[in-house]
């Protein structure tokens, strides 16, 4: 019997579905590194262990594959019930033996991924409804998932590092921040440049139109880190109004 394969043939979809897969993959490698009592080590995010993170990306998958299936059916199926469920979700699986929480990452990417596979290639501009309320085509839960299981292998603090994601990831997770704080108004005469991207040439995003902006600058990895909201490292600022001079890295706006 021939093996399954994605039913759509849009390239770019096809390559966000690959780079989902391949970062499901290094979260993958970077749980499995991990021993059952590591598990209940901190992470880069406070208040959270390792199980709240492996926890959290599982219950994502289950989220995404729910609006597969409402793109697939056309029945409204919403990633969560209220913020309040997803919260109370997520800690109840932070207290699930170790083999449950493995089986619930390992379980919950295989159906996300069988649901992205089986869906009508025209069903993935299908609209559907993100747990922030925004509409979107189904295509968007690709980015969604790339950007949970990337980030989140860095969060597991066990080794990884933002210099671990794809450029081409990095370079997309700038744009969608900054755009968000274009958005809500919080860019205000913040500008950042980062260095040694997938072009080999500088990249600026932020408030370009500032005279006087606080410039944000460092190598991809590290910007994209800073404006993450997950450390400071190999970033520095200047400004405002003084060519030169440094000042202490202020905290990024609110992406998420």
């Amino acid at each position: 019997m021939a093996a399954r394969t994605d039913q759509t043939t849009d390239p770019r979809l096809q390559e966000d579905l690959l780079q989902a897969r391949r970062g499901t993959a290094f979260f993958a490698r970077k749980l499995n590194e991990l021993t059952d009592a590591e598990l209940d080590g901190g992470t880069r995010l406070a208040g959270w262990t390792r199980r709240h993170v492996v926890a959290h990306v599982g219950y994502n998958a289950r989220a995404l594959a729910r609006l597969i299936e409402w793109a697939a059916t056309g029945v409204e199926t919403p990633m969560y019930s209220s913020p309040e469920a997803r919260n109370e979700e997520i800690n109840f699986g932070a207290m699930l033996s170790p083999i449950a929480l493995r089986h619930l990452f390992d379980h919950s990417a295989v159906h996300l991924n069988v649901e992205w596979r089986d869906l009508p290639a025209p069903a993935w501009q299908h609209e559907v409804r993100t747990a922030q309320g925004r509409v979107v085509p189904a295509t968007e839960t690709v980015w969604m998932r790339i950007r949970e299981v990337w980030i989140h292998a860095v969060d597991l603090d066990n080794g990884a590092t933002f210099a671990d994601i794809p450029g081409s990831v990095l370079e997309r997770l700038l744009t969608d921040i900054t755009g968000a704080w274009h958005t809500r108004g919080t860019d205000n005469g913040l500008r950042i440049n980062a260095t040694g991207t997938t072009t080999g040439t500088d990249l600026t995003f932020g408030d370009t139109s500032a005279e006087n902006p606080t410039l944000i600058t460092g190598p991809l990895p590290a910007v994209v880190q800073w404006a993450a909201g997950r450390g400071t490292s190999c970033v520095t600022a200047t400004g405002p109004g003084r060519a030169g001079a440094h000042r202490t890295v202020p905290a990024a706006p609110k992406w998420i």
